[in-house]
């Protein structure tokens, strides 16, 4: 807005420049006109005098002289007259220039007057400007003249007429389009500033809007943090109480019933105490893989392909449902949290496969693509109900947020029967392949 209105002041100043010179133009031009009428009109007063004179007739002169001197107009018009010598012949206003010789004069500014005149009139005609003092208040102002020539006595006749008046309206009208350039320009800048204000008030707003919004989606993902962990923790306890808790209690009667039948001298005792030992075995076994469920330590060591395998293997052992696996080469390439990411999406789709779903069959393709890493799978169950897919649970909501913390997609699509669960992280995550180990050298003795 601010180059707008330098530009809109620039263009109109322009704009102005070139109107009022040429209403200027057009103003002396008038003036011109004025002149030669004036000079037609005395011509034509001393014109048979003059045409029937000898270039030395004096009488004749002096008649054409005293016919000048009386021909004034308006309240400063006079005409004048110099021999080509440089003396003033004709002066009715300005007496005190007469019978005195002027060659060189100058005006105020260095411009040359008198031998101009003559230069003009050697030539015929012409107009001539320059400052002169006005008869009435004897202060210079700028004159345009007009002059012909008298060849045969060797005189330049000529007339002049001030243009202060010109001048003046010249500078009426350039102050009033300098006054309404600068209104404009206000005007501008008033607008830019009402525009900039409106802006920054808009800006503020939504800077505003979009941080309580912000803040309100914190508070939301981290209500689901909360309930995420709880949920685990709920999970974890459950797990324990279920399966823990019960098999170390029946280890507890068997151990009771083991001493019992040892201090009555009972044969069963060592059959009650490998009972415990094995139901013992079972313990470290469910704890392995309560652990294995929280965090896989064949993630870290093997990488996410035979994590995925192995948990669904694990999850068909468990079910009993069939758990195909399909995978590429991976190489295991994919950075810490795509990894994890990508095994927490497949054990939630597979806690949701076993809880909802009724399925019979699983599918699991795990490959590297052109686009990053993608994990598909798929069930042949009864599927997603409608308002649950318009509401997503915990679980759901959980993927969405890891995919979406990888700039990853997570897409939930029908099978017929079953659901579909895509979850792909880009390119980006992809760690560069390792090169060559190191030569190793022989340490020298």
């Amino acid at each position: 807005m601010i180059t707008v209105g330098f530009l809109v002041l620039r263009e109109s100043r322009q704009m102005a420049d070139r109107e009022i010179a040429g209403l200027e133009a057009q103003l002396i031009a008038a003036k011109k006109a004025e002149l030669r009428n004036y000079l037609s009109i005395a011509r034509t007063a001393f014109g048979p005098i003059y045409g029937n004179a000898l270039p030395d007739d004096e009488a004749a002169k002096r008649a054409v002289m005293q016919i000048l001197a009386a021909m004034t107009y308006g309240s400063e018009g006079f005409f004048f007259a110099y021999d080509y010598d440089g003396k003033n012949l004709v002066s009715p206003r300005q007496t005190w220039l007469i019978e005195r010789n002027w060659a060189g004069l100058h005006d105020e500014n260095g411009v040359p007057v008198v031998d101009e005149v003559i230069r003009l009139a050697r030539q015929g005609s012409g107009y001539h400007s320059y400052t002169w003092p006005k008869p009435s208040s004897g202060q210079p102002a700028a004159m345009v003249s007009y002059v012909i020539g008298l060849q045969d006595w060797r005189w330049a006749i000529g007339s002049g007429i001030f243009i202060d008046d010109v001048l003046a309206s010249v500078a009426a009208a350039r102050a009033e389009t300098e006054a309404r350039v600068q209104r404009t320009f206000r005007y501008i800048a008033a607008i830019t500033l009402a525009s900039v204000l409106a802006v920054f008030l808009s800006g503020l707003m939504l800077n505003l809007r979009e941080r309580r919004l912000a803040e309100d989606k914190l508070k939301a993902l981290t209500q689901r943090v909360f309930e995420t962990q709880e949920e685990e923790r709920g999970r974890v306890a459950r797990e324990l109480h279920d399966s823990i808790s019960q098999i170390l209690v029946g280890v507890r009667y068997i151990l009771e019933l083991a001493r019992r039948r040892q201090a009555t001298g009972d044969d069963r005792a060592g059959e009650s105490l490998n009972s415990g030992i094995d139901h013992l075995n079972g313990a470290i076994q469910e704890v392995r893989r309560i652990s294995r469920d929280l965090r896989p330590g064949v993630l870290d060591d093997l990488g996410l392909g035979p994590a995925l395998q192995s948990l669904a293997e694990e999850f068909g052992k468990r079910t009993g449902i069939k758990v195909t696996y399909e995978t590429n080469p991976f190489r295991n390439r994919l950075d810490q949290n795509s990894k994890i990411a990508l095994y927490r999406i497949a054990q939630e789709a597979f806690t949701n496969i076993e809880r909802h779903s009724g399925a019979t069959e699983v599918t699991m393709l795990v490959r590297g693509t052109k686009s990053g890493a993608l994990v598909r799978i798929a069930d042949n169950g009864r599927g997603m109900p409608a308002q649950r897919s318009d509401t997503p649970g915990l679980g759901l909501r959980n993927m969405a947020e890891r995919m979406e913390r990888l700039d990853g997609t997570l897409r939930i699509l029908p099978n017929k029967p079953g659901v579909v669960i895509e979850a792909q992280v880009p390119l980006t995550h992809m760690l560069p392949p390792a090169g060559p180990p190191p030569p190793q050298t022989k340490a020298t003795p």
